[in-house]
């Protein structure tokens, strides 16, 4: 089947018991069991819940793999990954992540006696000469958050064998319609359902896919040992927000371009990050393990007091956090999504005060062009 096929259909057949045709939230902490050991396959809601089970089947068929476990964050999905390992093992991380990701490695598992180092991951001889024989997992983002790098999966999935290692992949950013770092040699694949799966900017959640049974059994006993898992109703918005993933994708990706166009010739904006445009240095590394560019791009200013008038002045483009919605969100990453990484580190990775983000959504291209074009012409000359 194809994709928009399977998003629509896969782990969302009729329900059984009534004929509905929207899987029904099953919205329950236990169920009867029939006699001791015997039940219809689920017994507590922490372990398996029949919502759950309908998205987790749902992204498994969309990212091509074979096991989900959908959790109560992207953050808890990325806890649930690192605690596979145990003290002293090593994860190499690609240098560029989102500042959430870098609190929780620096601040919180460091303190568990997990070795975090990090690299150019552009670059896979710098990824090479960085493993280590300690090296349990490489762990990337691509496109990374803010200044949308690139990373060769095939590439890092071979250098992370050879170590016996697992390589990760954050596929937030390209969502598995543009993306499916499975099928290129990842073992794990993980998101926030929160931004393009979910679509609507109303759900929190997080999700890990994989192929390998035996890590499928260890992530299974976590997400019940640890419990934070998705509840049924987070579950139910993004079995529906799937249903238009491809449809969405499609005009996330054509206003994504249009907007990214936009702004490159635009005299305020000193520069923009963006895989779609001739400029990005790895347009082509983009095109080959990508369906597409998607409606996420970064663009440079000069100083925060023209991020700061910009972002003040736009109209339609909503200031938040966060991103893959509908509408379009726009956001400073060195005081919001990034806050948490110094500033010295900020700047190295070019997140400088002038560094402005934009998810841009699915209104109409010309609106949003308009929007942002006032709002550039109100920065000084």
């Amino acid at each position: 089947m194809g994709f928009s096929t399977d998003a629509i259909h896969v782990g969302q057949e009729p329900d059984a018991a009534t004929g509905a045709i929207i899987v029904p939230i099953y919205q329950t902490s236990t169920f009867v069991q029939e006699d001791l050991g015997k039940h219809k396959g689920y017994e507590y809601a922490r372990t398996a819940n029949p919502t759950r089970s309908a998205l987790e089947r749902n992204l498994a068929a969309l990212e091509g793999g074979r096991f989900a476990f959908a959790f109560a964050s992207g953050m808890a999905a990325i806890n649930a990954v690192t605690s596979l390992f145990q003290s002293g093992d090593h994860i190499l991380a690609g240098r560029n992540l989102y500042g959430g990701t870098f609190r929780l490695f620096e601040r919180v598992l460091k303190g568990s006696g997990l070795v975090f180092s990090y690299a150019d991951t552009r670059r896979i001889e710098d990824l090479e000469r960085a493993l280590r024989a300690e090296t349990r997992l490489v762990y990337v983002e691509t496109p990374t958050n803010p200044v949308m790098e690139i990373t060769d999966i095939a590439a890092a999935a071979a250098a992370a064998r050879q170590h016996k290692a697992f390589l990760a992949v954050d596929n937030t950013f390209a969502s598995p319609f543009f993306q499916r770092p499975l099928e290129l040699g990842a073992d794990i694949v993980i998101h926030s359902t929160t931004k393009y799966l979910n679509g609507h900017s109303d759900g929190v959640g997080g999700a890990v896919i994989v192929r390998d049974a035996a890590l499928a059994e260890r992530l299974k006993f976590l997400q019940n040992a640890a419990g934070a898992i998705l509840s049924p109703f987070e579950c139910w918005l993004v079995l529906r927000g799937v249903k238009t993933l491809a449809v969405r994708m499609r005009q996330h990706d054509s206003n994504g371009r249009a907007v990214a166009a936009f702004l490159e010739r635009h005299p305020k904006v000193n520069k923009v990050y963006y895989p779609g445009l001739e400029c990005h240095p790895q347009r082509e590394l983009a095109r080959r393990q990508m369906k597409g560019f998607g409606g996420m791009l970064s663009f440079e200013v000069g100083s925060l007091e023209n991020a700061r008038t910009l972002l003040r002045s736009v109209r339609l483009c909503s200031l938040a956090e966060s991103l893959g919605g509908v509408e379009t969100l726009i956001s400073h990453p060195a005081t919001m999504t990034h806050a948490s990484v110094p500033s010295e580190e900020r700047r190295a990775l070019g997140i400088t005060d002038g560094l402005v983000r934009i998810s841009v959504g699915i209104e109409d291209a010309e609106d949003l062009i308009a929007d942002l074009d006032q709002a550039l012409a109100r920065i000084p000359a």
